[in-house]
């Protein structure tokens, strides 16, 4: 399959990369990662990185702006998202081929060409064997910049290498990517810096959170928590963890409103939730999923649904 991929990049002159609406590092990771990967060795071709920039994402890349014409006669690639209603993009379909490379499980198998590794810890770990094959096959280099965001991106989808997910592979991808020139000290510090206004709303979690008996825990922020406490909806995904430290929480829930919908943040230390991401404008892994509704009611379903998750975990 990644011998596939390769050759197919290289019939193509125009390449543009996607991934998913509400980026993480894995997303920018994997995404700019690739597309720094093929500029490095492809020089020729045009590459570009597309989506709506997260300004919390500015230590890693910021994205190429493009219009519908620029589509025509382009190979698309999506990375690091499972299913189409969760690509960051009005025109993918718009270009010649389309390849999904992602590690979410394949409840979506759009695309002409797919890989898919669910036992990856993040796709940028992909990447990072779809480099190797390149190395191996037509003498791949891999750049100080792509190494840096491949390398976010592992981190970024392993909790700093804590959750199941990071593998010995991981770990000896990540051992490869840090021979490489970045500072990973400040890369660190740019992912994981906490200002005042969210280690405030930290607080406020903590102390207002709901918890039932089966474990099950859920906090819902308005827009006028948003307000008290200065931070974007955006910035909440700082926090979307902190629940994961309270003893006796099996799965948990976090509630943001937006203008016109409500973000929806589910994790969870055992029972799957994606499946019930999946019902809700969203998806992800079996333990860390996102989803949208657009009223409280919704979200009190939700609550409900997980509730029975762990009643029968």
């Amino acid at each position: 399959m990644k011998r596939q991929i390769i050759d197919t990049i290289e019939k193509y002159d125009k390449i543009i990369i996607h991934r998913h609406v509400r980026p993480d590092p894995d997303a920018y990771g994997s995404q700019v990662g690739l597309k720094e990967l093929i500029k490095t060795n492809y020089p020729n071709k045009q590459v570009f990185a597309s989506g709506t920039h997260d300004e919390l994402l500015n230590y890693l890349a910021k994205q190429d702006e493009l219009t519908k014409e620029d589509y025509s006669g382009a190979l698309v690639i999506v990375t690091d998202t499972g299913n189409t209603e969760r690509i960051d993009a009005d025109f993918y379909k718009e270009g010649s081929y389309i390849i999904k490379i992602d590690h979410h499980p394949n409840v979506d198998p759009y695309g002409d060409l797919k890989w898919v590794d669910t036992d990856s810890s993040s796709t940028s770990e992909m990447i990072y064997e779809l480099f190797l094959e390149g190395q191996q096959h037509s003498g791949w280099k891999m750049s100080d910049t792509a190494a840096r965001l491949l390398f976010a991106g592992i981190v970024g989808d392993t909790g700093r290498f804590i959750f199941p997910s990071a593998t010995v592979r991981t770990f000896e991808i990540a051992g490869e990517l840090i021979k490489y020139d970045f500072d990973r000290t400040k890369l660190f510090a740019d992912m994981y810096e906490e200002d005042r206004r969210i280690l405030h709303l930290k607080g406020y979690i903590y102390q207002n959170f709901i918890m039932d008996q089966k474990g099950m825990a859920y906090i819902k922020i308005n827009q006028t928590i948003l307000k008290e406490f200065n931070v974007t909806a955006s910035e909440t995904s700082q926090l979307v963890g902190v629940l994961g430290d309270v003893r006796g929480i099996c799965a948990w829930v976090i509630f943001v409103e937006e203008k016109d919908q409500i973000r929806v943040r589910l994790r969870s230390k055992g029972p799957v939730i994606n499946g019930l991401a999946a019902q809700y404008n969203g998806g992800g892994h079996p333990l860390a999923s996102g989803a949208s509704v657009y009223n409280w009611h919704e979200a009190d379903e939700i609550i409900e649904k997980l509730k029975v998750l762990c009643s029968t975990n």
